[in-house]
């Protein structure tokens, strides 16, 4: 018999959109619990998470983020109208959803090198850490029945967000995962097995 894990891994999906529903604190603290187990680096745990509960912090923080993606699109030479769209479409992922969670990366307790080839190394190695953590986060939200989505946005403005959540200045975001009760369905596939993989 496959066990149910495959199935959460198989039938998970990034949703865009819920319900109004609120979800309760205790569901949220055992996402979160989730996410801590994640294996990283040396065993250093170099994730940190912001978790927005209230309307003010996520239309605070999509705000913000927006103003920076209107001047990047206006500097790249983007048409007014799409520009807009665009903006427009990231503030409602971000400020309409009931739980956003801001993830970030900490080198605060990993290793230092006095050369850049290994500290290079520590950093990917932090960055990997925080991303199994953020899969974490994603399964236990689906095995919840809620929706979520992994959005990269705060990789391009991480001074905003940290600004607009009055961060830890050794706090770097890496992803905003939206989350809250699906409003939608969504199909996913995928390539097939061959086509990714070498055996040697």
């Amino acid at each position: 018999m496959t066990h149910p894990i495959y199935a959460i891994m198989q039938s998970r999906r990034s949703i865009r959109r819920y319900t109004d529903q609120p979800l309760p604190s205790a569901l949220v603290a055992r996402l979160l619990e989730a996410a801590l187990w994640a294996p990283s680096a040396h065993n250093r745990q170099p994730w940190r998470f912001a978790a927005l509960s209230t309307p003010e912090a996520r239309q605070r923080l999509a705000a913000a983020m927006g103003e920076r993606l209107r001047a990047d699109l206006t500097a790249d030479g983007a048409a007014a109208d799409a520009i807009e769209r665009d903006v427009s479409r990231s503030y409602s992922r971000i400020s309409s959803a009931p739980l956003a969670v801001v993830v970030c990366l900490s080198m605060v307790d990993m290793d230092h090198y006095s050369d850049e080839r290994r500290g290079a190394a520590e950093y990917v190695m932090a960055v990997q850490s925080v991303a199994m953590a953020v899969q974490n986060l994603l399964l236990a939200a689906h095995a919840e029945g809620l929706g979520a989505c992994w959005m990269c946005a705060p990789l391009f403005c991480p001074a905003v967000v940290r600004a607009a959540l009055d961060l830890p200045t050794d706090w770097q975001p890496q992803a905003l995962i939206t989350l809250g009760y699906p409003a939608v369905e969504r199909e996913a596939t995928r390539q097939p097995l061959e086509t990714r993989v070498l055996w040697r």
